[in-house]
């Protein structure tokens, strides 16, 4: 392959190279701030002069919310919560969107318009808590899975997908006397990886942020997951601060001993954490999966 050495071509390289520098750093920096405010006393914090190297280096903010298990256990719930909940999501949106995807499917437009209904109107906040209430689930993880089992936005693009597979396949599969579960399950799935990594990550990162149907249908805070802990101590973290100001002594002196922004650094960095780790294994696919909104029927 010959290689363009014009001006236009090093020009244009140039300025790819130092917009790809100027994304990661401000991609980056964010992170490294709530690395290094984590690992910082709580004096450094309050001075708000830390950019991306600890001052005063300790762990006192990690020792913390070891010792109190509180975040601990609330990040095993949220690890549950979000592999239970994901496997489920893709279980029920896939094979939901399959049969959608076929041609010879009895009432198809009935089943696309019942699904499509759902996006412009909904039954609301109260009669859904009345709802997941009557049905047993209130304070337990099931309903924080269920009620959102299926995103619709995530069902059309799976659908889009299955679409766009050869019908061939299927044909020839028929010929040689596979069922409709077998196609689905050693034919149809094995081919939808970059799909099914896409859409599983759009869910698993749904569930892994989610806190507010925890503050609703949850009642035992040791079931609460992480973010709702991470918000409370957001919320604790500031009314600290505001008693401080206003000439709290109890608050001057505990916000002295305890290092209540370092602990929230440090539980927002590791809620941050797992999906630092699990996107790059699924990088390869998810790059290819985020066009599959974009294919025509």
């Amino acid at each position: 392959m010959l290689k363009d050495n014009s001006l236009s071509s090093k020009i244009l390289s140039v300025v790819v190279n130092i917009t790809m520098i100027v994304t990661v750093i401000v991609t980056l920096y964010p992170v490294l701030n709530v690395l290094a405010c984590s690992l910082s006393s709580a004096r450094a914090n309050d001075r708000g002069t830390i950019t991306i190297f600890p001052q005063e280096f300790t762990l006192q903010a990690y020792q913390m919310i070891w010792e109190a298990r509180t975040v601990p256990r609330a990040f095993k719930n949220s690890v549950i919560y979000t592999i239970v909940g994901t496997v489920i999501n893709l279980l029920l949106t896939t094979t939901f969107a399959y049969p959608l995807s076929r041609k010879r499917l009895a009432l198809k437009k009935f089943y696309i318009w019942l699904i499509v209904i759902p996006m412009y109107f909904s039954g609301g906040l109260i009669p859904t808590f009345l709802l997941v209430k009557g049905l047993g689930l209130y304070n337990t993880m099931w309903a924080l899975i269920l009620p959102g089992a299926i995103s619709t936005t995530n069902l059309l693009i799976m659908r889009t997908f299955f679409q766009s597979i050869p019908p061939e396949l299927e044909e020839s599969a028929y010929l040689d006397g596979a069922s409709e579960i077998y196609i689905y399950w050693k034919i149809i799935l094995p081919l939808s990886k970059a799909a099914l990594a896409t859409i599983g990550l759009y869910y698993a990162v749904g569930h892994w942020n989610s806190w507010f149907s925890a503050l609703i249908y949850l009642s035992d805070s040791n079931k609460y997951p992480l973010q709702l802990v991470l918000r409370q101590i957001v919320l604790m973290t500031q009314s600290l601060q505001e008693a401080a100001q206003s000439g709290d002594l109890s608050a001057i002196n505990e916000l002295g001993v305890v290092n209540v922004k370092g602990v929230k650094y440090a539980t927002l960095f590791v809620s941050m954490l797992p999906m630092l780790i699990v996107y790059p294994f699924i990088q390869k696919y998810f790059v290819k999966g985020v066009m599959i909104g974009s294919l025509k029927e």
